[in-house]
């Protein structure tokens, strides 16, 4: 990863801007890249919902806005005024801001906070219609409402990570007196900005909430964000200065240096979004045969995803971020010894060719297969390399891409043989990672994994609070991980999120694409 951030500073500083005032006004306006399954953050499991719909929420805390990276230091209070920790770590009490009021009028309370967790950790099951990061909140035993401007997470065992997780943008505070049926629909927040219309396939639009509780913001009068499928539409209308920022995943290190050339008070900031991974799902024939499913992993070059879709720029690694930008991932020269990850090609594909000669394939008798993924860019191509890999271990596959909405509903079911996933850089932590992915019944799970001695090392690191010792404990989880074919981590995808000159204030953090989008500060001048 130095390399690629030497990359990052040669070819997309950052430039340097002398201070003005801020400005209000104006309407910043986002390409997005396909259509959000709604705008209800709590109820789904992608980017293209957060990017959008953050800036009508607000947290308990959150991760400082322009820190570059999120760390349990950077995290701030926002509907919380302060927290503290029980002497035993089993109880986090928050007090809460007094005055603030929900887009509708009515006024924020402790009963929200209760409400929220209740509903997304299961503690009130049928509240919402599905719960994607129930698996953050399993360790909550009960949240107890003091008055309204106090209350408590009581938790079974120590859980350090609780904080880090409230703090992302995936966890904001809904209003308890507003059905989630309508939070899919026409979403309240206590946020910058309140929401006025989501078109499917056309455009989200939000406006400015000038009751918002911090005063003198939001500086912009509002927010427009519109689907636009083609990538080479969204960078030309960049560049001509119809869009002001580019969607925070979307530009490919070539595209940055073409906006550059063409716009040179762009500004572009490369970072890995996230890890693509391999999906096999181990409860369909024939990848229920553990042969089969090591023989995929075996087959991946690694090396070839980094050259075509990152221009070479590495980011090697296995579960977990890698360091320098990771805090926890285990560094190159471990993950080589995991399976899957020696970077002696030739001698893992022999391997899988005999793995599959002994399962009953071979050059006279292909495999035929179709590889699932979701009908974008990223995750289209990556699909197309992984089938060219396959062809080298008796697999002729090829890519059945569907859109966003079908895609998540048919992982989420298991719906699929063999498949292409993008998991976005959510939250720095093994508890997200490891819970959420690899948890047995997670709903994120999508291989259905269940391996009850790694979840219990998985609980094991979760209250260690020496980190060391837990960075040993989350390097031995990432190896045994790999050696159950769980996820195999084919690349991680280092793109760039660009602004026009005009845009200030604005930035990307480097190790999550979903904290930091609540816009409250930024301000266009133009």
């Amino acid at each position: 990863m130095k390399r690629f951030f030497s990359l990052a500073a040669a070819v997309l500083c950052l430039l340097a801007a002398p201070a003005l005032a801020q400005k209000r006004g104006g309407i910043m306006v986002m390409p997005h890249v396909d259509n959000p399954p709604s705008p209800s953050i709590q109820e789904e499991a992608t980017v293209s919902v957060v990017v959008p719909f953050m800036s009508i929420f607000n947290n308990l805390v959150i991760f400082d806005q322009h820190a570059e990276q999120n760390r349990p230091e950077t995290i701030l209070p926002e509907l919380a005024t302060s927290w503290v920790w029980n002497e035993a770590k089993t109880s986090l009490t928050f007090k809460l801001r007094d005055g603030v009021k929900w887009h509708d009028g009515k006024p924020f309370t402790a009963a929200d906070v209760k409400c929220t967790w209740d509903m997304v950790s299961g503690l009130a099951p049928g509240k919402i219609r599905k719960s994607p990061r129930k698996e953050w909140f399993a360790n909550v035993r009960e949240i107890a409402v003091a008055n309204d401007r106090e209350v408590t997470f009581h938790l079974n065992r120590p859980q350090p990570s609780l904080l880090s997780m409230l703090a992302s943008g995936y966890s904001p505070v809904y209003p308890c007196h507003i059905p989630s049926a309508d939070m899919r629909s026409k979403p309240i927040g206590t946020g910058p900005f309140k929401f006025v219309e989501f078109r499917m396939n056309e455009i989200v639009r939000l406006t400015r909430n000038n009751e918002y509780w911090k005063p003198g913001l939001p500086y912009l009068d509002g927010i427009e964000i519109h689907v636009v499928p083609n990538r080479a539409t969204r960078m030309l209308g960049l560049s001509a200065g119809k869009y002001d920022v580019s969607f925070p995943t979307d530009v490919t290190v070539p595209l940055a240096r073409e906006l550059i050339s063409k716009v040179p008070t762009a500004q572009c900031k490369l970072r890995v979004i996230g890890d693509t991974n391999l999906m096999v799902n181990r409860d369909r024939p024939p990848f229920d045969n553990r042969d089969l499913r090591m023989a995929l992993a075996l087959a991946i070059d690694h090396k070839a995803f980094y050259t075509i879709m990152n221009e070479g720029v590495e980011a090697t690694g296995a579960s977990m971020l890698p360091p320098p930008e990771g805090v926890w991932g285990a560094p190159q020269q471990v993950v080589e010894t995991f399976l899957g990850y020696s970077t002696d090609v030739a001698k893992r594909r022999e391997q899988a060719r005999e793995l599959m000669k002994k399962s009953g394939f071979g050059p006279d008798k292909r495999m035929k297969l179709q590889v699932f993924t979701r009908n974008t860019e990223t995750f289209r191509n990556a699909a197309l390399i992984l089938v060219d890999h396959l062809r080298e271990i008796y697999i002729d596959a090829e890519v059945d891409a569907v859109d966003t909405s079908l895609y998540y509903n048919r992982m989420f079911k298991r719906e699929y043989s063999v498949g292409m996933n993008t998991t976005g850089l959510s939250l720095d932590d093994p508890d997200q990672v490891f819970y959420e992915n690899f948890g047995c019944g997670s709903l994120r799970n999508y291989t259905n994994y269940c391996n009850r001695e790694i979840q219990t090392l998985i609980d094991g690191q979760s209250q260690e609070t020496d980190v060391a010792r837990r960075k040993e404990l989350v390097w031995e989880i990432e190896r045994r991980i790999a050696e159950d074919v769980a996820r195999p981590i084919t690349h991680r995808g280092v793109q760039a999120g660009c602004w026009l000159g005009h845009v200030k204030n604005y930035n990307v953090q480097v190790n999550s694409i979903y904290n930091g989008w609540r816009f409250e500060d930024v301000w266009l001048d133009k």
